[in-house]
C-alpha cells in the first residue's frame, strides 16, 4: 500500500485551480486573522493530501463533497462553495441537481430542498 503524501504546495495550487486565486488570498486571509494557522492546516491536510489520494477522480470527489454537505446540513457556505467549484470543473448544473434530486431518500426530503435552494442560488450568482 502507498504512503499518503501530503503536499503543501500542491494543496494552494489544486485550492486555487478549483476555487481561484481570490479564494486564497481573501477567504483564507481573513480566516487566518481570525484563527491563524487554522487556513494552512485546512488547505495542506485537505488539498495538500485527501485530494491528492489515487483512486477517485476530482469529478467523482466533488459529487462526494455536494451529498456530504448537503447531508450535513447547517453548512451553506461550504456547499454553495462547492456547487461553484463542481461548475468550473464541468460539472453540469443539471448534474449538481441531479444529485440533491438523488440524495432525497437517503437525506430527506428536507435537507435535499435546502440543498437545491443552495444551488438554485449559486447557479443564479454563476450566470449573471
Amino acid at each position: 500500500m502507498k504512503r499518503a503524501e501530503i503536499d503543501r504546495e500542491a494543496g494552494y495550487r489544486l485550492l486555487g485551480e478549483l476555487a481561484g486565486p481570490e479564494t486564497i488570498e481573501a477567504t483564507l486571509a481573513r480566516l487566518d486573522e481570525v484563527a491563524p494557522g487554522f487556513p494552512d492546516w485546512i488547505v495542506t491536510a485537505l488539498f495538500g493530501g485527501t485530494y491528492q489520494r489515487e483512486g477517485l477522480a476530482l469529478r467523482d470527489r466533488q459529487i462526494a463533497n455536494l451529498a456530504a454537505l448537503a447531508a450535513l446540513g447547517g453548512v451553506e457556505p461550504q456547499l454553495d462553495d462547492h456547487v461553484r467549484i463542481s461548475l468550473r470543473i464541468g460539472i453540469e448544473p443539471r448534474e449538481i441537481v441531479e444529485v440533491m434530486v438523488h440524495l432525497a431518500p437517503y437525506i430527506g426530503v428536507p435537507k435535499a430542498l435546502a440543498g437545491l435552494r443552495v444551488v438554485t442560488a449559486a447557479l443564479a450568482k454563476d450566470t449573471v
